[in-house]
């Protein structure tokens, strides 16, 4: 089979990663790197041995396929030039800064029958495809993405940017419709929201809280899931989990509690086994993995023989739908309980007052 000839369009922070990776597999030709920055571009060309170029156009005539690491406001006019003319994307998350975009790079892509991938990166994190490999009903969802400010997608807001990692996750997973969602945001530092919270409710029965910011002092990706089956929590970013399972043993001991009560004898006995007897818990730590390595693999796979990506164009499509409803909450949030007082995410009701002095102009606390 001969080399698929790629491209990297976008090289900055998360980019120039790609490059790095496509240029080591042996089944890749990677012909080029295209950055608005073409020194960007020239630095990035030479670590991976390829060639620059300031117009990701010239690279159109010269490709089989291409990742898309551009920011999002420019996915749509980016990727549909190649799409349009059958060359397969590996677009970063999300797909597009609009569902209306989202849905005209899919149409692009069925109609010419290019393989178009979504960039959700979190779908190939080891401890995801570990929770995959088990058969388990989440009845109720908490997901926490908190980030510190980096400057970075200011193009967009908290929910496109962070949660919609999580809303992929959690739809996949539950594999029910979303039967009504609430959800709040505030801008800080932009013109978007950088800190958001949505719950949704799905027609099985499960709840989903998820958090999302990128203003945190502190960076923190996790998410616990409780199921008939057991209890499950994630460290994205660790890539390490929790799972806790309860016994037969257990289920036992339940129902002669319910028939006889919690006596001092048993509460000593529940206390005693509680993990080993009663719950067994399995941690696995998996940190040697790479997942961007293996979203970029399975794209190759897929361009190679035409297979359907793990994270296709039609679920980052369905991310985009779902995130673009929770911005439409967000916007009509009333922080008064009614839409004569603040709404959205860049009102807020007057401060009742301070939690601290303000700091004086030598940057130290107040006395």
């Amino acid at each position: 089979m001969p080399r698929l000839r790629m491209a990297v369009i976008g090289v900055g922070h998360l980019g120039k990663e790609h490059a790095r990776i496509l240029s080591s597999f042996s089944d890749v030709e990677l012909i080029g790197v295209a950055d608005v920055n073409l020194e960007q571009a020239r630095m990035v060309a030479a670590r991976c041995q390829t060639q620059a170029y300031g117009d990701f156009r010239r690279l159109i005539p010269l490709v089989d396929a291409v990742t898309i690491a551009v920011p999002t406001s420019l996915h749509h006019a980016v990727a549909s030039e190649f799409l349009r003319r059958g060359i397969s994307c590996m677009v970063e998350k999300p797909l597009a800064a609009t569902l209306e975009e989202a849905d005209e790079l899919l149409a692009m892509a069925e109609r010419t029958g290019a393989v178009l991938q979504v960039g959700h990166i979190e779908r190939f994190n080891p401890v995801v495809l570990e929770l995959e490999r088990h058969r388990f009903q989440p009845k109720f969802i908490e997901g926490h993405r908190l980030g510190a400010f980096t400057g970075r997608s200011l193009d967009i807001g908290v929910v496109l940017d962070l949660m919609i990692h999580d809303l992929d996750l959690v739809t996949t997973l539950v594999g029910s419709p979303i039967t009504s969602i609430q959800a709040l945001g505030v801008s800080l530092v932009g013109p978007h929201e950088d800190l958001a919270h949505a719950r949704l409710t799905f027609a099985n029965g499960c709840l989903a809280n998820l958090s999302a910011s990128r203003v945190s002092p502190k960076a923190s990706r996790r998410m616990r899931f409780y199921a008939p089956e057991g209890y499950v929590s994630i460290d994205f970013q660790q890539r390490k989990a929790v799972f806790v399972q309860p016994t037969e043993a257990a289920r036992q001991f339940r129902e002669e509690i319910l028939a006889r009560g919690l006596d001092p004898a048993r509460l000593a006995r529940l206390k005693e086994g509680l993990y080993g007897r009663y719950l067994q818990v399995r941690e696995i730590d998996m940190q040697a993995v790479d997942q961007l390595t293996l979203e970029l693999a399975d794209f190759v796979r897929c361009v190679q023989t035409g297979s359907t990506p793990k994270v296709s164009g039609h679920q980052g499509r369905d991310a985009v739908a779902l995130a673009s409803r929770i911005l439409d909450h967000i916007r009509r949030h009333a922080w008064d309980g009614n839409a004569f007082g603040a709404v959205g995410p860049e009102q807020l009701p007057a401060a009742l007052g301070r939690f601290f002095d303000e700091l004086p102009e030598t940057g130290e606390l107040a006395a």
